[in-house]
């Protein structure tokens, strides 16, 4: 039987793995088999962060919306229900930034919304 060699593809395997784990503390970048273990979490780690922070962002908009309408005695969930109402479409990522960078065209969606109902 032919003997097989290796040397190339694990080579190339190990150094791929190494090279994602560059950065790491101690061991975890320097030995292959425990770098292969903390490399592997910290990607299922990234994969889980990459949709966790959709999650956040739409936690901290509706957190500033709810913050500014309450400025104009108004409660969050009754705001958005009237923007609803009123048939006017803004997500809540622009709606925060009127929030914050123009809070008078803001008090005016709160009056829109206060009118119609």
């Amino acid at each position: 039987m032919v003997r097989v060699k290796r040397g190339n593809v694990a080579r190339n395997r190990r150094k791929k793995i190494l090279k994602l784990a560059k950065g790491f503390c101690g061991t975890h970048s320097s030995l292959f088999r425990i770098a292969n273990q903390q490399v592997t979490k910290s990607l299922s780690y990234a994969y889980i962060g990459r949709k966790e922070k959709k999650r956040i962002f739409r936690q901290l908009w509706i957190t500033r919306i709810n913050a500014a309408a309450r400025q104009y005695n108004i409660k969050y969930s009754q705001f958005i229900h009237n923007l609803k109402q009123a048939k006017i479409i803004l997500n809540r990522k622009m709606l925060s930034q009127l929030a914050i960078l123009d809070p008078m065209s803001f008090s005016t969606l709160v009056d829109l919304t206060n009118s119609n109902n």
